[in-house]
């Protein structure tokens, strides 16, 4: 596994200072709901009780029922496929990478289907932070990218902003980080 270096450390550190910005409206969730602001930082990772499904032109890239969701403050829930349960012949690595000061550093994947294609419309981490080595080679992809994200079926809408990939649901509420004005949270 990855260690977080000096610089990732001071990263870290930022979220446990007490005074962070919140937004002033936080929605209230109703039964069967969850609020992102009551989500952890640093992130929890979990198992997700429902079948997780990314389609794209006619084909179903990913399918799983043993998809691991990460919860952070202020952000939807994050999906990640186990290798075993993604259709490889679909992706093809992208150019670049990103580092995350939890999970590590991701590698970038482009969905092609025929003549359609998603450039960096998933990412996976080969080599994460000890923390996260369940995510290890699990993909995640961006929900508006792709033609439908599915949460046991229900039609998942993009985060925000187009920077993270979190997935919103009918059981999650915001408001969301992403958007503008939100970079603080």
């Amino acid at each position: 596994m990855a260690e977080p270096t000096d610089d990732i450390l001071r990263a870290r550190a930022q979220w446990s200072q007490p005074g962070h910005p919140r937004p002033d409206a936080i929605e209230i969730p109703g039964p069967g709901q969850e609020s992102v602001w009551s989500y952890p930082r640093p992130p929890r990772l979990e198992p997700c009780a429902h079948t997780v499904r990314v389609l794209f032109g006619s084909e179903v890239i990913a399918q799983t029922d043993r998809a691991l969701r990460l919860l952070e403050t202020s952000h939807p829930p994050t999906y990640y496929v186990p290798p075993a349960d993604v259709t490889w012949a679909w992706l093809e690595r992208a150019v670049g990478t990103s580092t995350c000061e939890w999970k590590g550093a991701a590698t970038f994947w482009t969905v092609r289907v025929g003549d359609r294609v998603a450039t960096r419309a998933a990412w996976s981490y080969g080599d994460p932070f000890p923390e996260y080595g369940a995510l290890t080679d699990h993909v995640a992809f961006y929900c508006a990218a792709m033609d439908a994200c599915l949460v046991g079926g229900e039609r998942a809408q993009p985060q925000p902003g187009g920077f993270y990939g979190g997935w919103i649901t009918a059981h999650v509420v915001g408001p969301f980080k992403g958007g503008a004005g939100t970079s603080s949270w």
